[in-house]
């Protein structure tokens, strides 16, 4: 080793020949092997130093089987089906398991490295929009026919465990899928509103279509665009829907109007919005003239079905998946709702893909914690590896925590639209589904986004290198607080199904924690300080003086949020009391405990809500906006 003194004298010679004289000698005492660099001398100069590649490279991080690498799916598993539905579908979910790691990785990660791409004319400038695809992305439409992704629920061979059985395969299927769990979400959702439609009976289109859409034969099934959006857009769709549908002689409409962002556009058909236009030519304003309405993408020619594709959407993440603005001119479509009823016929569908969002939130937290479990065997630092530095499992653990949380709230979702999906779910279950699908959809896809940035962080530089496939992970997280609602407009419908429900929502809500919180104490005693913490703060929560809070739109973000961990410290609570539960169970459900469980009692002790912090909060924002003129 090189060990000679170099003062800044030496270091810094006024002579150029002295200074690579001075390198030179370093480069021989270091006895630097150069055979395989490349020649730096210049003709008539004296040769500079090289540098040496180095001969250690990190280990990657391995993704090994999404199921039997997760003893905390196959704990829940177990606790919760029973035994002969376990036995019978264990091996499928092994080998789900499998494929997720391999195969279908591949697949998801050939999907980001060719994204879709438009060619609107041909080359004698025919306009065609062909929106192309990689192979991958075709392939995925195959593996989730065959592998049952959206029939599983619909056949029922299981009874109400049918929809935690896809679920459980959602799960680890959405984070290796190249976002093609954007279109199955839509997929399932169209599937639901035609099973429930009364208007399925009416129109043999809508029958052809559900069978296609529940298919396990790839050459059969077919995937589901959801347009709604508008170019006034977003959660608005009373005030934002413009695309107005002409009645036809017979029982079909055409449709006029442009979508602004239509999500899985390459899908076999779609449902969409619009509004009936009256034989003067008027049309209702506002909700009331709103109607659903279900279109075919391609006439039986091929062609598309008067449907122009203006161009492919520029995402941060979701890259993958074909997202695009669309013209609607005289697009053939049936009728889906009764006349005017277009937003109510939208609720099913919304706990569908709501539900299909939780689920991929808590998927994605599961698959960063599963990389970094086993990057932490891999990669030393200081001497040693990162599963013998105390901090670092201190901050993993914080991460196990958050994504046991979501996937136990995530599932519970699943289990009551299973029992909703049989007829078998009771009042009480009926109206809790109401309330926990907005609360779970926002809770989640809040913790994916905090969980995928600490996840990322676990990796260091290598972390941030696109190459490594890690960075789209978060990149395509940062879409889940935004789909299908932002954190605050499915805020606001929690607050709505308060109302709407006279309460009852809270009543259901109360009983069943109160009901798991019962049942945990007396298997585990160990339980029984959480357990009061958590009974006490939700009957603070939900007590006579505090209905005000929960009726205000004000405070309504905190209000889920405290109705959240609420419900997931029972959850937990409720898993650690299980006869075969592990310590770390215990301790899983404590260290969640540990936390603010009702933020909205906080910020009201701190007058958050109250109109002096409502025009702070406004000054903060705006004050010293040119364009803002109130005092």
């Amino acid at each position: 080793m090189f060990r000679a003194k170099i003062t800044p004298k030496k270091f810094f010679p006024n002579n150029l020949i002295a200074w690579k004289s001075t390198l030179r000698g370093a480069e021989k005492s270091l006895d630097l092997d150069n055979r395989d660099m490349p020649d730096n001398s210049v003709a008539g100069d004296t040769e500079f130093a090289a540098s040496k590649r180095g001969s250690f490279f990190q280990e990657a991080p391995r993704l090994g089987n999404q199921f039997s690498g997760d003893l905390f799916l196959q704990s829940y598993l177990k606790r919760l089906l029973p035994y002969e539905v376990l036995q019978e579908i264990f091996p499928d979910l092994q080998h789900f398991g499998h494929r997720v790691a391999t195969d279908i990785y591949s697949m998801g990660r050939e999907c980001e490295l060719q994204p879709p791409k438009l060619e609107q004319f041909d080359a004698w400038g025919k306009r065609v929009d062909n929106i192309q695809t990689c192979q991958g992305w075709r392939q995925l439409h195959d593996v989730s026919a065959d592998e049952g992704l959206i029939s599983i629920p619909y056949e029922r061979k299981y009874g109400q465990w049918s929809r935690i059985y896809q679920a459980v395969k959602l799960f680890m299927f959405s984070p290796s899928s190249g976002l093609y769990s954007c279109p199955l979400a839509l997929t399932d959702g169209a599937a639901k509103s035609i099973e429930v439609s009364n208007m399925t009976e009416k129109l043999s289109v809508l029958k052809d279509a559900y069978s296609h859409l529940t298919s396990r034969d790839p050459k059969k099934f077919w995937t589901s665009g959801q347009w709604m959006t508008e170019r006034k857009g977003g959660s608005d769709v009373a005030n934002g829907t413009e695309t107005i549908a002409v009645p036809q002689d017979d029982v079909t409409y055409r449709l006029y109007g442009y979508k602004w962002f239509s999500s899985a556009t390459d899908a076999d058909m779609t449902l969409t919005l619009a509004r009936v236009q009256n034989p003067d030519g008027s049309t209702v304003p506002g909700t009331k003239g709103i109607t659903m309405f279900y279109m075919q993408t391609r006439n039986e020619d091929g062609k598309l079905n008067n449907i122009e594709v203006q161009r492919l959407k520029n995402k941060l993440g979701t890259r993958q998946l074909p997202t695009a603005e669309l013209l609607l001119h005289g697009s053939q479509a049936y009728k889906m709702s009764d006349e005017g009823r277009g937003v109510p016929c939208i609720s099913d569908m919304l706990t569908i893909t709501r539900f299909h969002n939780s689920i991929v939130a808590a998927g994605v937290m599961r698959r960063i914690m599963s990389l970094a479990q086993d990057y932490c065997l891999r990669r030393s630092v200081f001497g040693k590896l990162l599963v013998e530095h105390p901090l670092h499992m201190q901050t993993l653990a914080k991460i196990e925590v958050e994504t046991r949380a979501a996937f136990l709230l995530s599932m519970e979702v699943a289990r009551l639209l299973g029992k909703q999906d049989c007829n078998e779910a009771s009042d009480v279950e009926t109206q809790l589904l109401r309330l926990l699908t907005p609360i779970t959809k926002l809770y989640t896809a809040k913790q994916a986004m905090q969980v995928t940035s600490e996840g990322l962080e676990s990796f260091g530089g290598q972390g941030y290198i696109e190459d490594t496939g890690l960075p789209g992970l978060m990149r395509d997280a940062q879409v889940l607080p935004i789909w299908e609602g932002t954190t605050n407009v499915l805020s606001l419908d929690v607050l709505r199904s308060i109302s709407k429900s006279q309460g009852q929502v809270l009543k259901a809500f109360h009983a069943d924690v109160s009901n798991k919180l019962s049942r945990a104490c007396a298997f585990r005693p160990a339980l029984k300080v959480i357990k009061e913490k958590v009974q006490s703060s939700m009957n603070t929560l939900l007590s006579p003086k505090n209905y005000e809070l929960l009726s205000d739109s004000l405070p309504a973000r905190d209000v889920a949020f405290s109705l959240a961990r609420i419900y997931m410290a029972s959850l937990l609570i409720e898993h650690a009391s299980w006869e075969e539960a592990e310590e770390q169970d215990v301790e899983a459900a404590k260290r969640w405990c540990q936390q603010d469980l009702t933020p909205v009692l906080t910020q009201l002790r701190h007058n958050a809500y109250d109109a002096k912090s409502s025009a702070c909060d406004l000054a903060l924002v705006m004050k010293g906006h040119s364009d803002f003129t109130r005092t």
